[in-house]
């Protein structure tokens, strides 16, 4: 497939376009990668270089790639950190241009807002125009937990209110709703739970929580979901081989003591995770 994803980018790890990009790559997917940024590093060193770039350079690039008549050959629009609203007005304008030339393509919103324990961590805006502009654009989302109650006002005290928040988010837009980093008091001590909800069902994977920090994980699972479901059409199965792939691309980072994801060095995780965890029905 061929997959237009507009992120940020670093020079140094992988975070945005420098984790999501590689692993689409390594299952055999076209990827034509829009920076929104290019830094030195990811911000949580605390010091990073590099410049922030305007909407209208997005929507340049994109008049670019649109005028190599390649558009009606895109499958999908991929976004995550989007910077402030005029980079996601850019982005959705990138999509309608990919679906008015191609109407089956679909788009994939990365809602980053913010995460448990840190709170809102994007400028003022941000998450106003993602629950108002971008999810009701979206064919595909995948916040995690926090973001999930934020863009609907719905409490995850439990898998079933998780379920009634995906639905929730669901009825703004998006068909296919994955929730990352879901922990709730019915979870197990040791796991991190993933689910994914769309019109046919709602599917969980459990994975052992690993002893890793690190930055991008959220960036790969997003894009390993997207290029799955867009090849099998099955949240599950999508799921499924997201959440193999990159337990094991965090064991193996774990193992190393990297600060820094090894989306390169445990890159045949992608193709053929060492450890496959099944989707349960709920």
């Amino acid at each position: 497939m061929n997959i237009l994803s507009i992120q940020s980018h670093v020079a140094y790890g992988h975070v945005g376009n420098a984790s999501a990009v590689f692993p689409m790559q390594r299952l055999g997917h076209e990827v034509w990668a829009i920076n929104t940024v290019q830094f030195s590093n990811h911000t949580g060193y605390g010091a990073w270089r590099g410049p922030v770039f305007p909407a209208d350079a997005i929507r340049e690039v994109v008049a670019g790639v649109e005028e190599r008549g390649v558009l009606p050959v895109c499958d999908g629009v991929l976004s995550g950190y989007m910077g402030d609203a005029s980079i996601g007005e850019a982005i959705l304008d990138a999509v309608e241009r990919v679906k008015q030339a191609n109407p089956s393509a679909l788009y994939c919103c990365d809602p980053v807002i913010g995460d448990v324990g840190r709170g809102v961590f994007v400028r003022p805006g941000i998450p106003e125009f993602i629950r108002d502009r971008a999810m009701p654009a979206a064919d595909v989302a995948t916040p995690n937990q926090f973001e999930l109650e934020h863009l609907t006002g719905v409490a995850v005290g439990g898998l079933g209110a998780a379920k009634i928040a995906a639905s929730a988010l669901r009825a703004i837009g998006p068909k296919v709703v994955l929730v990352t980093s879901l922990q709730t008091p019915e979870t197990p001590d040791g796991v991190m739970e993933l689910l994914a909800v769309d019109g046919e069902g709602a599917w969980r994977v459990r994975t052992p929580l690993l002893p890793v920090s690190v930055n991008g994980a959220g960036d790969a699972i997003a894009a390993l979901f997207f290029v799955h479901w867009l090849t099998t059409r099955s949240a599950a199965e999508a799921m499924s081989k997201a959440a193999s792939s990159v337990y094991g691309l965090l064991k193996a980072t774990a193992e190393a003591g990297s600060r820094e994801i090894l989306t390169v060095a445990a890159q045949d995780e992608f193709v053929r995770p060492s450890r496959v965890f099944v989707a349960e029905p709920i």
